[in-house]
């Protein structure tokens, strides 16, 4: 049994010869014979316990398979947490550590789905019951020992690799990418179960592009129990209903949060515990503390897992709880923080805060982000009021963050939908290099575009065309083509990522329970982005900006500024006349060929540079026909 445990576990053209199928079928007929043979055909249903291990949290699970259709449910408690997750023959579905239930319906999560429950219904040996593509098998070398492998597809599931051992015949390894990663299913110990022989213990580990394995994020399994023909019906896999931890505390089920635009990322004031707490607020994230934010709370984290956004360093993440979180006047009961340290965020912002709050919140309410007036507004699912004068985009949800379709220059695109960039628009390594982006749209060279979880993000602007979603055609967009192979803007299931710069165009609302997002142009939605002018990437430090990036053919590279250069005035202004913020809106607008004075530290020697403003990008699209 190969089985995925919410967030903590991981999810698991060929054409088949009929010379490929009748080898591969002999692989399966030995490896069926190895593990029961016979006994497997009256085998309709599975249950098992056992016990889990995962960056340092341990816990129990109960699994349930139809082996017939593939249905599937588990449940788990690691340390304090708990979760689970399910496939109802046509969907597949997961309770968060929060409590928030959400039905995965994105392409690539039904693909997931498939796939899972062809293994789940042992559809090598019963292709009646969910058929596949299969490969010719290749003789392969592995830690000493010999394999055949076959690969496999199954109908609306994606590929994966079967690893069988020559001596046991015994199926001991798979392999299936999850995303830009790799993930690998160890199973070994062995044992018979009422004729049947079945694995009793089994790892889970990702690898990424290089093959890097994080032991911080391994899952480790052992069983107690097997039983089979387990008496099942249909409520054991469907999606559970989502406890009520949620409410707006007036009679009127919404509130009004104000908000500070910091830098594209949306600030809001709000509380712990009753003490106060401000939150960056992240379509894209979860809830999350930083260290130091936990330890002010009183709040402990617990175990050790890798995580990892936009940058490509991996972070420790822990899991921490409270009682309850705030925004104005909407409450969620008992909330589960991930503790993670958030690196130079702060320094690169110039605006601190104690984390995010980000999908429980989304999941939760309706929510309304006025971007004009600065104000969120949070509503009871039953109150929850459309835009005026809105479109309504559909979106799916793969794990937490909204997908949107629509078309980019005349290019069909699928899209994440994240109030957590800075940026407009940031696509996707996989799509930059199918669509040859690069050329096609003269990108410029590559430099820091911006800065999350993991460090930097590094990227090639460029001037976009047209996006549509919709009915809602958006022009003139900055955005960047991520060209790496690491982080978050290196996933191939979705073509690129929608940040803040595009949406502060509009009143967005999102209700998740209808997946819906609504879209009202504001009074700058014709405005063309505005791209910076100096090449310089500026944090935080003191009574001086240091300089973290110098972008290459650019204007402070012309005026010779370097990296760990402490900019101290521009146009004889001390910096700290003017947030981080307004001095990068400064950068962005003032007129190309402006001269500006800049003085500068380096090491101890002080400095003085003249920069002369100049265009990365066109200030306008330019058509690429």
């Amino acid at each position: 049994m190969l089985h995925r445990f919410g967030l903590f576990a991981l999810v698991l053209m060929f054409c088949a010869t009929p010379a490929a199928a009748t080898e591969a079928d002999a692989i399966f007929a030995r490896y069926k014979e190895a593990s029961g043979a016979a006994r497997w055909d009256a085998i309709n249903s599975q249950k098992s316990t056992g016990t889990l291990a995962v960056g340092g949290l341990t816990g129990d699970f109960e699994a349930i398979i139809d082996t017939r259709s593939g249905r599937s449910s588990s449940h788990y408690k690691l340390g304090s947490v708990e979760g689970a997750q399910g496939f109802d023959g046509s969907v597949g579905w997961s309770r968060d550590p929060g409590g928030e239930v959400t039905q995965l319906d994105a392409p690539e999560a039904k693909r997931s789905a498939a796939t899972q429950a062809w293994l789940d219904a042992h559809g090598y040996w019963y292709p009646a019951r969910l058929p596949a593509q299969i490969g010719k098998p290749e003789s392969r070398e592995r830690d000493g020992r010999s394999y055949e492998v076959i690969v496999a597809t199954p109908r609306g599931g994606d590929p994966l690799n079967l690893w069988f051992d020559a001596q046991s015949r015994l199926l001991t390894l798979v392999e299936q990418k999850q995303g830009q990663d790799l993930a690998t299913t160890r199973f070994d110990d062995w044992r018979e179960v009422d004729g049947l022989r079945l694995p009793f213990h089994f790892t889970i580990d990702l690898s990424d592009s290089s093959g890097h394995v994080d032991q911080r994020n391994r899952t480790e399994a052992r069983i107690t129990s097997y039983v089979a023909n387990a008496v099942i019906s249909d409520s054991d896999f469907a999606k559970p209903e989502m406890a009520a931890s949620a409410r707006i505390d007036n009679a009127a089920g919404i509130t009004r949060v104000p908000f500070t635009l910091v830098n594209n990322h949306i600030y809001a004031d709000g509380s712990i515990d009753g003490m106060p707490a401000r939150f960056l607020v992240d379509t894209g994230g979860v809830n999350v503390l930083t260290p130091a934010s936990a330890k002010k709370f009183a709040l402990q984290g617990e175990g050790k897992m890798a995580g990892r956004g936009v940058g490509e360093e991996i972070v420790d993440v822990a899991l921490a709880h409270a009682r309850e979180v705030r925004l104005g006047d909407a409450m969620l009961a008992n909330p589960v923080f991930y503790v993670m340290d958030l690196g130079d965020i702060p320094k690169v912002e110039g605006f601190a805060s104690d984390g995010l709050v980000g999908f429980e919140m989304f999941r939760r309410f309706g929510i309304t982000i006025d971007y004009a007036n600065s104000e969120l507004i949070l509503a009871e699912p039953p109150k929850f009021i459309v835009p005026a004068g809105s479109k309504s985009i559909p979106f799916e949800l793969a794990s937490r963050i909204p997908i949107v379709v629509g078309e980019l220059d005349g290019v069909p695109v699928r899209i994440s939908v994240d109030t957590g960039s800075r940026v407009s628009l940031t696509l996707h390594s996989p799509f930059v290099r199918e669509q040859v982006l690069v050329e096609k749209y003269h990108a410029a060279p590559e430099a820091v575009t911006g800065w999350g979880v993991g460090g930097p993000a590094r990227g090639r602007p460029v001037r976009l065309g047209t996006l549509k979603l919709g009915d809602i055609e958006i022009h003139d967009i900055a955005g960047d083509l991520f060209t790496g192979e690491k982080g978050a803007f290196a996933d191939p299931d979705v073509s690129g990522n929608l940040g803040g710069g595009v949406l502060k165009r509009f009143t967005v609302a999102f209700d998740y329970s209808a997946r819906r997002m609504y879209l009202a142009p504001n009074a700058t939605f014709a405005r063309a982005d505005a791209h910076d002018r100096s090449g310089l990437w500026l944090m935080g430090d003191d009574e001086a900006f240091r300089v973290a990036d110098v972008a290459r053919e650019s204007a402070a590279a012309a005026a010779g500024l370097h990296v760990d250069d402490r900019i101290v005035t521009i146009n004889k202004q001390p910096v700290a006349t003017r947030t981080l913020d307004e001095w990068r809106k400064f950068l962005r607008e003032t007129p190309a060929a402006t001269r500006l004075q800049i003085g500068y530290r380096r090491g101890s020697v002080e400095k003085s540079a003249t920069l002369v403003l100049a265009d990365r990008i066109p200030p306008t699209f330019i058509s690429i026909k």
